[in-house]
């Protein structure tokens, strides 16, 4: 058997307390349900909502791995996210609190909303845009983002949204793969302070032989932009002038709904496709029950941008659905200072809200005392999404975001799954910081080897999915064999999907998120998790983030190497690396000691804030840097090889080192 070895131990346990319990949207009972009759479950949970032509038929699993959810109901994703709420009289609900970075604001109820993308789908409809058809979005966490993704659903045509940070030419391939016959965007949008500029990108990527028929421009920036006559239309020109009268038509509930590119990879990119009846339902589900939402109260904030797979599910379809109120801020978290997030939730009362670890990391650094000053008493659930959350991490969340009181869940998802598979739900689960949990009611996960045999209690594996479940993907765009080898065929005969994710069963037999299994070290025959290694760092009172790799070591096979970024308060420690050594022995054992710890300012991370360890392992083993290209600051790779010159690099030389370097 090859298992990951199980090193870190976690004692601290938080159960729900009896108030929270008592008004709680989720019960134990649903758990009960799941487990009676899996199908029958879903089947409930879709009926949540509205059918134009109700399905008689759950799943169809006899093409594995593309299944049929709810395949013979026709519904509107749109109408379900929209016209339904205004017609049951919650029109003036406000469905998103939107905020630019400089300030200016929007609140759109039901009924605007409704209404703006009626007209959005008049006019994308008056541009030759019907069912089936790709429409790509390249566009600022603005209003209009949203509101083109839910004027191509009600249409019955597919969205590729493409985060506003990529170059022209991973556009381009994206626009190219889906055959796009129509790209949104903006002149240009605000980050750090400042206009950055999106059209010309746009321009760049539908330079020469392009699908691309038309271009239509949300004037945002207000920056100069070229003009292709023909091409290039103002949206306030063609949806300002368009009917506000539209009828949803309703669509099969396997009619696609949107591609999205998965990113930082070599090669073509994977366009992964999700479907409409299934993925709703799951969405739907998991954001009411995870985050205990009570829509006629609730204030809900998803950081994430809408060109993620976390912004489509918890920044639009899901909250829609439910008829939740949102915020929607455009620009990045420390400008114009660095509370700026927790400005806006003691402005508009945020009550659940849901971010990533490298966030959270990122304000440990900074300090608690910059939280401290705005009243964030308004939160009551908090969230973690995108990479596993490390213990100190959480209960940091938990005790300067949280009041010491409100739970945090911890979710386990994937682009692919479309919506969450693991978490605690926070009425009923007792928390462990730093554990995923549980899989939430009708979804079947499990832990093994290479071999698929199942590992036990305390022992770590391979994480898969062992049943099909609604909102997963259909395939990946105009590839099924690479969906198929990709995803599938490891434990083909099986028919279980392989997330390419390492995991424990503690001896709860809940579940540790392990990180990448590339990701996974060999040494000295031990195969230990970065995940792990990384934890025991976070927890030093010193360091605010930690990346941790595999390096060749020709004594051990693999040795451990770690970058770490210093609290704010403990720029100054006296020999950082060798303290930190230490400390991973002590708290792990010698076996996890890093060779070495580099003390750095920053780490590679994508735009969505995943740290690209690929990047590290080159500069850990002497090899020229690979594409920096999906970096949000490709200028942090050469800082970074300039400090790891030296292995016993002290912490003042490097933080002072890389300062005056900026």
């Amino acid at each position: 058997m090859n298992s990951i070895d199980n090193l870190l131990h976690e004692e601290r346990r938080f159960p729900p307390s009896p108030e929270f319990t008592a008004n709680a949207v989720a019960q134990p009972a649903l758990y009960d349900a799941a487990r009676a009759d899996r199908l029958e479950f879903w089947a409930e949970q879709a009926q949540r909502l509205h059918w134009h032509e109700p399905f008689t038929r759950v799943l169809d699993w006899s093409n594995p791995p593309v299944a049929e959810w709810f395949g013979d109901g026709k519904l509107n994703v749109a109408y379900n996210c929209l016209d339904r709420h205004v017609l049951a009289g919650n029109g003036d609900r406000v469905a998103y609190h939107w905020e630019g970075e400089p300030g200016d604001t929007r609140t759109l109820t039901y009924a605007d909303l409704t209404t703006e993308v009626k007209k959005a789908a008049n006019a994308l409809a008056a541009l030759g845009i019907g069912k089936g058809d790709r429409v790509a979005l390249y566009l600022p966490n603005i209003p209009e983002a949203a509101i083109s993704m839910l004027a191509i659903a009600r249409l019955g045509a597919i969205h590729s949204v493409v985060f506003g940070g990529f170059s022209a030419d991973s556009l381009r391939d994206r626009i190219d793969d889906s055959q796009a016959k129509l790209v949104i965007t903006a002149d240009g949008g605000w980050r750090k302070g400042k206009v950055f500029p999106l059209k010309p990108t746009v321009d760049a990527a539908v330079a020469g032989d392009s699908p691309v028929e038309h271009v239509l421009v949300v004037k945002r920036g207000e920056n100069d932009v070229e003009w292709t006559e023909g091409r290039d239309l103002w949206w306030h020109d063609v949806v300002g002038s368009a009917s506000a009268e539209h009828e949803a038509e309703a669509f099969e509930s396997e009619n696609p709904l949107f591609i999205l590119y998965t990113s930082g990879t070599t090669g073509k990119p994977k366009g992964i496709l999700h479907t409409s009846g299934g993925y709703l339902t799951q969405a739907a589900f998991t954001h009411q029950n995870v985050f205990d939402l009570h829509p006629e109260t609730d204030v809900f904030w998803c950081t994430a941008d809408v060109g993620w797979i976390t912004g489509h599910s918890y920044a639009v379809y899901g909250p829609l659905a439910n008829g939740a109120t949102s915020v929607m801020y455009e620009g990045t978290p420390d400008t114009p200072h660095p509370g700026r997030w927790w400005e806006l939730i003691e402005k508009y009362k945020v009550s659940i809200f849901y971010t990533a670890p490298t966030a959270i990391r990122s304000f440990m650094k900074i300090g608690a005392e910059v939280p401290a000053k705005f009243d964030l008493s308004s939160i009551r659930v908090l969230g973690s999404v995108g990479e596993p959350i490390n213990p100190e991490a959480w209960i940091w969340y938990r005790e300067t975001i949280g009041a010491g009181k409100t739970p945090v869940v911890d979710t386990w998802w994937q682009t692919e799954t479309g919506a969450i598979m693991v978490s605690a739900l926070p009425g009923i689960t007792s928390l462990k910081p730093g554990s995923a949990q549980v899989p939430i009611p009708g979804i079947s996960i499990g832990v093994i080897d290479d071999e698929g045999a199942p590992v036990g209690k305390g022992e770590g594996g391979l994480l898969v999915i062992t049943e099909p479940w609604p909102s997963m993907a259909r395939g990946i765009w105009g590839d099924p064999d690479r969906f198929r080898s990709t995803y599938w065929e490891k434990f083909a005969d099986l028919g279980y999907y392989f997330a390419g994710d390492g995991a424990r069963l503690d001896e709860d037999g809940d579940l540790w998120l392990l990180g990448r299994v590339d990701d996974v070290m060999n040494v000295s025959g031990h195969r230990l998790s970065t995940a792990e290694i990384e934890s025991a760092l976070v927890a030093h009172e010193a360091v605010a983030e930690a990346a941790v790799v595999g390096a060749s070591d020709e004594t051990t096979g693999q040795a451990v190497v770690a970058y770490v970024i210093l609290r704010a308060d403990h720029a100054g420690l006296e020999d950082a690396a060798d303290v930190l050594r230490a400390h991973v022995a002590t708290s792990i054992g010698a076996i996890a000691r890093p060779r070495q710890v580099f003390i750095v300012s920053e780490l590679p991370k994508t735009r969505s804030g995943k740290i690209m360890r690929r990047l590290l392992r080159d500069v850990a083993e002497g090899r020229p840097i690979g594409d920096t290209t999906t970096l949000a600051d490709p200028a942090v790779m050469r800082l970074i090889e300039d400090t790891s010159g030296s292995p016993a690099t002290s912490s003042v030389a490097a933080v002072e080192g890389l300062k005056k370097k900026r």
